[in-house]
């Protein structure tokens, strides 16, 4: 397999990092729909932990099975397949090889929901190797008061990755009790979480679609000063990108909740397609549909990062 030029380019950015690590990007960027594009398209499965089971697998039950987000992930040729440890050993065997995966080494529950939330550290970088993983995958919430616990373990955990080989991919997600909710999609908030997650060492940062909405007063006169354009979300997801070692970094931008309309869904991939954004990750508005409209659409976003379609 020989990389494409878009795949050598991004690799370089990455220089201080090891044979290993760039074998481990290569893997994800050269495989499935998009590979050698630049763009990807990640399937996340850390709802059953983040969420509970039935608000995450009751729309669509074949979800209960973890053999089912393997076989989706194959099936619609996404780049990487991401859950938990316990997701994760169910199928890693069996799909052994069929798609990369990233194992995500914390997780937070809802039965106690801190507004200053602190994710538990629940699997390791030699979890990562032993199941074969491209990546670790870890989640940090800026904001909260909490944060500081999380930059020192990311730290910790992206370092022994890193010397092992394998890529960090980091959900910087902001919350906590000085961030209003409007605030934590804000495009101040958002941005500013993006360059966190890039100073802290991620490979692949995730981070929410951002709302025109300003949350900090001295960003806001920021943002006016220098006349930055955010009307769009398009431009919204290229100042966010910008913010990411101006475009250096692997930025893709998450789903959400479920959307009724596909098409609500696929307007937000043409926004970071022509953002400049590197793609998706999706997980309830693939994995709550019956696996056919799951793959449907997900080839559909998939297409739209090609270039296939507009």
């Amino acid at each position: 397999m020989r990389l494409t030029p878009r795949v050598r380019e991004i690799l370089s950015w990455y220089s201080s990092d090891n044979p290993g690590v760039k074998a481990n990007l290569a893997r994800m960027l050269m495989h499935g729909t998009t590979a050698g594009s630049g763009r990807m398209v990640i399937l996340p499965v850390d709802q059953g932990f983040e969420h509970g089971p039935a608000r995450s697998f009751a729309p669509n039950p074949a979800g209960y099975d973890p053999r089912f987000h393997f076989e989706l992930a194959i099936e619609s040729g996404c780049n990487a397949y991401a859950a938990p440890l316990g997701f994760l050993e169910a199928g890693a065997a069996d799909f052994a090889g069929e798609v990369p995966t990233i194992l995500k080494l914390n997780n937070h529950d809802s039965l106690h929901d801190e507004k200053d939330p602190l994710s538990s550290v629940t699997g390791s970088v030699n979890d990562a190797l032993r199941l074969g993983c491209a990546a670790i995958g870890f989640t940090i919430y800026p904001g909260s008061s909490q944060a500081g616990v999380m930059y020192e373990q990311l730290r910790d955990l992206a370092e022994e990755a890193k010397a092992a080989g394998v890529a960090v991919v980091v959900w910087s997600y902001p919350r906590g009790t000085d961030i209003s909710k409007a605030g934590e999609t804000g495009i101040d908030v958002v941005a500013y979480a993006a360059q966190i997650a890039a100073q802290l060492g991620a490979h692949v940062i995730k981070v929410k679609l951002p709302s025109e909405h300003v949350e900090q007063e001295e960003a806001k006169k920021a943002y006016a000063k220098n006349a930055i354009p955010i009307a769009t979300l398009a431009e919204r997801v290229r100042h966010v990108v910008q913010s990411s070692f101006d475009g250096r970094r692997i930025v893709i931008f998450s789903g959400g909740a479920k959307k009724e309309n596909d098409e609500d869904v696929l307007n937000e991939a043409r926004a970071i397609r022509d953002g400049g954004g590197f793609g998706s990750i999706i997980g309830r508005n693939s994995f709550q549909r019956k696996k056919p409209d799951a793959v449907k659409l997900l080839r559909s976003i998939m297409s739209i990062y090609t270039g296939e379609t507009k």
